[in-house]
């Protein structure tokens, strides 16, 4: 049974800093329809029916659920024991439709994301973008030429309905609902998520962008992305999520498929700014075929509890594939973060990066699978992993994994573990750079990779929340 909420948060925390007053606040007007608390088979039937799916995508998700009902919860890297499956909100809908024009948005939403300057970056640079909040998407706009030119940029329930051959032949084929507890989960119930398929040839000169917001208190975002890149395109893919400050837990869990044909280029890029409350729980991976490149950029600063290890499966002859992590773990955050690379077929190549940053009592963790397949010839891989400490309290931990069965394969790994020197902050405060500055370029310099392949915008609205996720680490 469906039930009508406002959405009635406890006392949002009254953080007096610049990076709570910009992304922790929320909207307590919007009106929601929602599942009632926890889930069950009916609730997953329900989800289904209120967005009028075929019959063969409910059998999927009724699968999944019997399969998240069967696994424990993982329990091999951070604590996710306190996670309360059944005082959470499966489906949170905002009385909205989505819109193809940013006047037709419902004023608070706009207002929500006004203030973290979605349709500014639209405007500015991108070629398409859209905005999710809480369980659907509200606002999605591509831009004409690109339709023209047969792009695809939408989101994930429409692409249900009008391009169901295409969905039926690659949702859950590079995740399976088997895979994990969470893929389970959100196969059970996703909703929301973006649909990107460019046909052959066909490049992308401007990145594609969305964001995703979680709103209501207690409430789960399970988007769906799946993207498909044909022979010899390319495709740059942006996305950056937030959540509001709130007393109690919220859950993300993601699914991202990505499909790199022969000659095809896709970069994915995350910017993921969670509030301090959201267990951040997602699946990430791509298929790449001959001559393929792809590209994970992976930056974690948010969420109390992050779990994400995007992974390649260089499947045929030439691919390529490039990982870079970076985590950023504050006071009481665990990020753990990393990535898997599968070697599966001759001259193939790879690079994974990870670079983390500890302070005060974060923790930072790198998990690295490298695989390479006995048949994979002429490999030739690189695994480096950097962390950072800034305080005395600070965690830095490396799992490095790898499963080498060929001898024609190059391997390189290296590792660093190194605090900020007092030398290097006497220098740069000499200089008359306040420690707080000082300790953000020792930061901003040590991740480098990142900012070297993001957008102009990106890579300056990264600098400034490294400045205040980092103030007063040092002292």
């Amino acid at each position: 049974m469906m039930v009508q909420a406002d959405t009635k948060p406890e006392e949002i925390f009254k953080a007096k800093d610049e990076y709570t007053e910009k992304y922790g606040f929320r909207d307590d007007k919007t009106k929601y329809t929602m599942t009632e608390k926890g889930i069950s088979e009916d609730t997953v039937r329900e989800i289904s029916g209120i967005k009028g799916e075929p019959e063969w995508m409910l059998e999927k998700r009724l699968a999944a659920y019997r399969i998240f009902a069967s696994k424990p919860t993982p329990t091999w890297g951070p604590d996710l024991s306190k996670i309360d499956y059944d005082d959470m909100y499966y489906y949170a809908r905002p009385d909205s439709k989505n819109a193809d024009s940013w006047d037709a948005v419902p004023e608070e939403i706009k207002k929500t994301f006004d203030k973290l300057g979605i349709p500014e970056s639209e405007k500015k640079f991108f070629a398409g973008a859209e905005a999710q909040y809480d369980s659907e998407v509200v606002y999605h706009k591509v831009r004409e030429d690109l339709e023209r030119q047969g792009v695809i940029f939408t989101d994930t329930d429409n692409a249900v309905k009008k391009y169901p051959e295409i969905m039926r032949k690659y949702f859950g084929t590079i995740i399976p609902a088997s895979d994990n507890k969470f893929a389970a989960l959100n196969t059970a119930c996703w909703s929301g998520g973006s649909f990107i398929y460019v046909p052959k040839g066909v490049k992308v000169a401007l990145p594609l962008q969305a964001y995703f917001r979680i709103n209501a208190e207690k409430a789960g975002q399970f988007e769906r992305t799946l993207i498909i890149a044909d022979e010899g395109s390319e495709v740059v893919y942006l996305e950056g999520c937030t959540a509001p400050v709130y007393s109690s837990s919220s859950l993300h869990s993601a699914v991202v498929e990505v499909v790199v044909h022969k000659n095809a280029h896709v970069r994915y890029v995350t910017i993921q700014n969670w509030s301090k409350n959201v267990y951040n729980l997602v699946t990430q991976r791509a298929y790449a075929y001959e001559n393929a490149h792809m590209e994970w950029i992976d930056c974690n600063i948010g969420s109390m509890t992050n779990m994400k290890y995007p992974s390649i499966f260089l499947k045929e002859r030439g691919a390529r594939g490039e990982i870079l992590s970076v985590a950023i773990a504050g006071d009481g955050q665990i990020q753990d973060s990393g990535g898997k690379i599968y070697h599966l077929a001759p001259d193939t190549t790879s690079k994974m990066v990870s670079k983390g940053v500890s302070k005060g009592t974060g923790i930072a963790s790198y998990r690295g699978l490298m695989h390479v397949d006995a048949k994979a010839t002429n490999v030739k891989t690189s695994v480096r992993c950097d962390s950072l400490l800034l305080g005395d309290g600070a965690t830095a931990n490396t799992y490095p994994y790898m499963e080498i069965k060929s001898n024609d394969a190059t391997i390189a790994h290296e590792a660093t573990v190194s605090k900020i020197s007092d030398e290097n902050l006497f220098y740069l405060m000499s200089r008359g750079i306040s420690e707080d500055d000082a300790v953000a370029t020792i930061v901003f310099g040590f991740i480098n990779d990142l900012s070297a392949v993001l957008p102009l915008e990106y890579s300056l609205e990264l600098k400034r929340l490294i400045k205040l996720d980092t103030s007063g680490a040092v002292g």
